[in-house]
């Protein structure tokens, strides 16, 4: 229910710092997730390289992780940090304990008969997942699948705790969770994993190659990794909960349990598509384009979610807390402040992810080979994963503008139009991969992820500026412009920088793999901050004034 006896947020000005220390905060501890994440991938290809050993780990934690996302995941950003940052306003500490016990209690118990159900009904379900593969990989996906499905439990009750954390604007805590997940997996791998044996290869007329190869059982220790990083993320947020009263209880008639459903009623239809039917759709067809097509996606994935996570995922987590509650504000100063926060949020995003996508774009080969291109991880496979980084990087703008936007409507208590929008998106989405798959195979799926993702993007932000009556004098023009004139000329000049680099320094060994990235990419990121002080772009400027002024404290 909407009032105007809220207090407000103090001065804009006031609350753009806010929103700015958060947003580091947040893209601090995003950054090291992405990072040990990154080491987690690293580890994967140097161990295994783009095998059926991996696709069979990567279908069998996407059928918990998509559970997650399904059941519980969605609350935290759609419905249940809106409600529990009223609450918490509206109520006190006391209402707010209340109701995450009853929302801890309910998720263990759902959550638990879940995991049952995985545990015997596993074979059906990655028979549905992983169609495509053979019988040997089936049966791993099968046993690795087994042995992960209980961290769906923990993810649960992480996924509330940190909740709670963000809706009290408690960052710290819940910013570094992955980056424990994260670095857990990577710690078990490296020591439960059976060592390197090396073999013999005898090939006519008689010439001996010698293989090294890692045993397939050495997988288990990622999964058993993967179980343990899902129980350390939830003992990190407990610090962050002290004093909090939290008990059992099932009381699932309170009156915040049925707005938290309402409102997450349309997210879960536009989730059961995405992971059930969408998920399901893109790696079964991925897993007819030959070995290894899985693991090409995921190692793409990786990278964008570095940008995506730095920029997009930590501007939203910082300001939806704060859009949540100028919301709630009937009169014209909370719309004005709601508005006013908002344009921030796109015009930080929009400075942000265009350099990082045009450089990543630009330096995709360089990339995916200093990072992958070691032990089973072959140049053909750097080639096939630059290729699909640069067609998901299409998309990365729009991806980026659209979370916040979708935010903006989740902020406002409305996860319907979302979900209609996502809907559209999702049927676009299927479409162009079907018709794209004959011709383009793999990399149809990620043309048709970034057509998915422009669609969305313009739909919403059209619904929303109809909504609020347009978003007032923001400048998301002014900053689309100067900021894709500065990082198009980076570009320009990272490519051709990159010919000369590599009959410099080469491209053979680690040294200078990192020698080529490092050169490219630093003379890129001068060109930008130099244009962009030539084209004043002001929110660059405004975030180096909020780190003077914090170093100068």
């Amino acid at each position: 229910m909407a009032t105007d006896t809220l207090p407000t947020e103090g001065t804009q000005a006031e609350t753009n710092a806010g929103v700015a220390r958060a947003t580091g905060v947040v893209a601090l501890g995003n950054i090291t997730s992405r990072v040990l994440g990154l080491a987690r991938e690293i580890a994967l290809t140097n161990l295994f390289g783009a095998s059926r050993a991996v696709d069979a780990f990567n279908v069998a934690i996407i059928v918990p992780k998509a559970l997650y996302d399904l059941l519980i995941g969605g609350h935290v950003n759609s419905a249940l940090v809106p409600v529990l940052s009223e609450v918490a306003a509206r109520e006190g500490r006391e209402a707010l304990w209340k109701l995450v016990s009853v929302l801890c209690s309910l998720v263990m118990v759902a959550l638990a008969l879940v995991v049952l159900a995985l545990e015997l009904f596993a074979p059906q379900v990655i028979q549905l997942v992983g169609g495509g593969f053979d019988g040997p990989t089936l049966t791993l996906a099968t046993e690795l699948l087994r042995l992960s499905a209980p961290a769906l439990v923990f993810l649960g009750l992480f996924a509330v705790l940190s909740g709670t954390l963000y809706a009290l604007r408690e960052f710290s805590w819940p910013a570094f969770a992955v980056a424990v997940f994260n670095g857990s997996i990577v710690l078990v791998m490296v020591l439960g994993a059976p060592p390197l044996r090396i073999t013999p290869v005898i090939t006519p007329p008689l010439h001996i190659e010698w293989v090294i190869a890692r045993p397939t059982d050495g997988i288990i220790a990622a999964t058993v990794g993967w179980v343990i990083g899902s129980l350390a993320q939830v003992a990190l947020q407990l610090p962050g909960l002290r004093g909090a009263r939290v008990t059992f209880t099932l009381n699932w008639r309170h009156p915040g349990v049925r707005q938290i459903a309402l409102l997450y009623a349309p997210v879960m239809f536009s989730l059961i598509l995405d992971t059930l039917v969408i998920r399901t759709f893109s790696y079964n067809l991925a897993s007819q384009t030959g070995e290894g097509s899985i693991g090409y996606m995921t190692w793409a994935t990786t990278l964008i979610q570095f940008p995506q996570g730095l920029v997009a995922t930590a501007i939203s987590i910082a300001i939806l807390p704060t859009l949540a509650r100028q919301a709630a504000l009937v009169n014209l100063e909370g719309e004005r402040a709601f508005k006013d926060t908002l344009g921030l949020g796109l015009r930080l995003a929009i400075t942000l992810i265009l350099p990082a996508a045009v450089g990543l774009f630009a330096l995709a080969t360089p990339i995916v080979a200093l990072l992958f291109q070691h032990g089973a991880f072959t140049a053909h496979d750097t080639a096939i994963t630059a290729l699909a980084l640069r067609l998901y990087l299409v998309g990365l703008p729009f991806a980026a503008v659209d979370l916040l936007l979708v935010y903006a409507f989740y902020a406002r208590q409305d996860t319907l139009t979302p979900a209609l929008v996502g809907l559209v998106s999702l049927v676009l989405y299927m479409a162009a991969a079907v018709l794209l798959f004959p011709r383009w195979g793999l990399f149809s799926l990620m043309i048709a992820d970034s057509a998915k993702h422009i669609v969305h993007a313009a739909v919403s932000a059209g619904l929303l500026a109809r909504r609020l009556g347009g978003l007032g004098e923001q400048r998301l023009w002014a900053a689309i412009g100067k900021t894709g004139l500065a990082a198009g000329l980076m570009g320009v000049v990272a490519v051709m920088m990159l010919a000369p680099l590599e009959q410099l320094v080469g491209t053979d060994g680690l040294v200078q793999e990192i020698v080529l990235v490092s050169a490219a990419g630093g003379a890129s990121v001068v060109v930008f901050l130099g244009l962009a002080a030539l084209l004043r772009i002001e929110e660059l400027r405004w975030l180096a004034g909020l780190v003077r002024r914090r170093l100068g404290r």
